[in-house]
């Protein structure tokens, strides 16, 4: 396994962790946290880890050329309209034909670039998605001299899984 770099995980250090509990969602992980955090516990002690990620990608819509235009039109509309309104502040004329012109230009940038950009792939992807990358899985970590106190504090919460290997 390669060394982790010690500027990303700065912060994010406990000495010598241990679980405390695992959960299938964030919020009951987070709530055992709270529960810690109201008994007085010293939170910053403990960390939540997501594990066991996957990546879920959700279908959105087919792709068709007239789709990818008009996306990439109002995609391009928006880019005109930002580029038009900075040349607006430094330039003289009249901003509302500043705005409408670099608005077209950008609408035509736009179809062009992203008809291009679907033509390349050929039909590989005719769809649209949206992506994430979720964990499975939440498990509570403390350091090991805070443990003991975790696990009796954790024992008042209703519901709670002090075992993680239950």
């Amino acid at each position: 396994m390669a060394p982790t770099n010690p500027r990303i995980t700065r912060g994010l250090d406990l000495e010598f962790p241990q679980s405390l509990a695992v959960y299938p969602t964030y919020p009951e992980a987070q709530r055992t946290v709270d529960h810690l955090a109201d008994r007085g516990f010293p939170v910053q002690n403990c960390m939540i880890v997501g594990t066991d990620l996957k990546q879920v990608e959700r279908i959105t819509g087919r792709l068709t050329t007239g789709r990818v235009a008009t996306l990439g039109a109002v995609s391009g509309i928006w880019l005109g309209l930002f580029v038009g309104l900075i040349l607006a502040m430094f330039g003289e004329g009249s901003v509302l034909a500043l705005l409408i012109s670099t608005a077209l230009i950008g609408a035509l940038f736009g179809v062009i670039w992203a008809l291009l950009g679907y033509a390349t792939t050929r039909g590989q992807r005719d769809f649209s998605s949206v992506s994430a990358v979720v964990a499975t899985k939440y498990e509570v970590l403390v350091e090991h001299k805070h443990r003991a106190r975790a696990l009796e504090l954790l024992a008042e919460l209703p519901g709670a899984l002090p075992n993680p290997f239950a």
